[in-house]
C-alpha cells in the first residue's frame, strides 16, 4: 500500500487552516463586538489589554478563565456534563470546512454542502440542551427547554430560507450556488436573506433571541453551573456561531467572492467573502444593541407567525420565476 504524501500533506495543510481560521475568527469577531457596542453605547470599552485598543483582552480574558476552578456539581451527570462543550463547539469547526473563500479556497468542496453546513451548525444546538439537562439546576433545565422550542421554531424558517435560494441557483453546492449568483437576486432573494439572518440569530440564541439565557432570569441558563473553561467554550461557540451564519449568509445571498476584479486577482475573492462576512457579522452585533430582548410568547409567535408564513410564500415565488425562466 502506497502513501500519496502530496494528497495527504493537502489534507493537513486545508485541516490546519480551518483550524487556524476556526481559532482566530471568532476572536475578532468578539473584539470587534467589545468596540462596536463601547462605540455605540458611547463608552470605550477595552483599552488597556495589549496597548493599542485593548486589542489583547480576549486573549487576558482566556488566561483568566484557564485560572479559574473547574467545578462539576456532585449531583450532575458528570459525563454528559463534561462533553457538553465540545458538542456545542466541534460541529461550528465541521460547518466552517465546507464554507468557501473562493471556487478554489475551500477546506472540503461538497456537492451538497449547504445541507452538510445546516446540518452540522444544528447539532451544535446539543451542546445547549446537554449542558442544561446534566447540570442538575433547575435554572438551567428551563434554559434548555428554551433552547429546544427555540430550534423547533426557527429551524424550519431557516430551511424554507435556505431552499429558495439553492432552488434558485439549481443546485446544493455552495459554491455553485455562489456562481449562478446574479446582482438582481439582491432584490429577487432579499426576504429570503432577511428570514435566514434572523432565524440564524435565533439558532445561535443570540439577543434579541437570547430567551435560553436571560440573565434577568435564569441567571446564565444552561450554563449556569459552568465555571473556568468549560464556559469559556460556550463562549467561544457562541462566536464560532456567529462566523458560521455570517460567512453563509454571504455566500448565499451576498455573492460570496463576487466583487470587482476578483477574476483578474485570485485573492481579491477570499477577500470579498471575508468582507461581507464581517458586514453581516456586524449587523448581527448592531442588532444586539439595538433590539430588546424578546419574551417567549413573542419569540414562538415571530416563528409560526410571520417568518413562516414569509418563507413559504417567498419559496412559491422563486418556484414561479425559476419555472418562468
Amino acid at each position: 500500500m502506497t502513501v500519496d504524501v502530496p494528497l495527504l500533506f493537502e489534507v493537513l495543510l486545508r485541516a490546519v487552516a480551518v483550524l487556524v481560521a476556526f481559532l482566530t475568527l471568532p476572536l475578532l469577531v468578539g473584539q470587534t463586538e467589545h468596540k462596536v457596542m463601547a462605540h455605540m453605547q458611547g463608552r470605550i470599552g477595552p483599552m488597556y489589554a495589549g496597548g493599542f485598543h485593548g486589542w489583547a483582552q480576549l486573549v487576558a480574558d482566556g488566561v483568566k478563565f484557564l485560572q479559574k476552578e473547574d467545578i462539576t456539581p456532585a449531583a450532575a451527570d458528570r459525563a454528559v456534563f463534561r462533553l457538553a462543550p465540545a458538542v456545542a463547539l466541534v460541529p461550528y469547526m465541521v460547518a466552517l470546512a465546507a464554507i468557501p473563500l473562493s471556487p478554489t479556497w475551500v477546506a472540503a468542496d461538497i456537492d451538497a454542502g449547504l445541507l452538510f453546513v445546516l446540518a452540522a451548525s444544528t447539532v451544535a444546538v446539543l451542546g445547549t440542551l446537554m449542558a442544561g439537562w446534566s447540570s442538575a439546576n433547575k435554572y438551567a433545565l428551563l434554559g434548555s427547554m428554551r433552547a429546544a422550542a427555540q430550534l423547533l421554531a426557527y429551524e424550519l424558517p431557516l430551511v424554507l430560507a435556505a431552499a429558495s435560494i439553492a432552488m434558485a441557483a439549481g443546485t446544493l453546492s455552495l459554491i455553485g450556488i455562489a456562481d449562478a449568483w446574479q446582482w438582481w437576486w439582491l432584490i429577487w432573494q432579499a426576504p429570503a436573506g432577511v428570514i435566514f439572518l434572523v432565524a440564524g440569530l435565533a439558532e445561535v440564541q443570540r439577543p434579541p433571541f437570547d430567551m435560553p439565557l436571560a440573565d434577568s432570569e435564569l441567571v446564565v441558563g444552561p450554563f449556569t453551573e459552568y465555571t473556568g473553561l468549560r464556559f469559556a467554550l460556550f463562549l467561544l461557540a457562541e462566536y464560532a456561531g456567529i462566523v458560521v451564519l455570517s460567512a453563509l449568509t454571504a455566500v448565499l445571498f451576498l455573492g460570496g467572492w463576487h466583487g470587482p476584479f476578483w477574476n483578474t486577482f485570485g485573492w481579491i475573492g477570499p477577500v470579498w467573502t471575508l468582507l461581507k462576512t464581517g458586514l453581516v457579522a456586524f449587523v448581527v452585533i448592531w442588532v444586539r444593541v439595538s433590539w430588546p430582548r424578546l419574551r417567549e410568547d413573542q419569540l414562538q409567535r415571530l416563528a409560526w407567525g410571520v417568518l413562516v408564513p414569509a418563507g413559504l410564500v417567498q419559496l412559491a415565488l422563486t418556484a414561479v420565476v425559476v419555472v418562468a425562466t
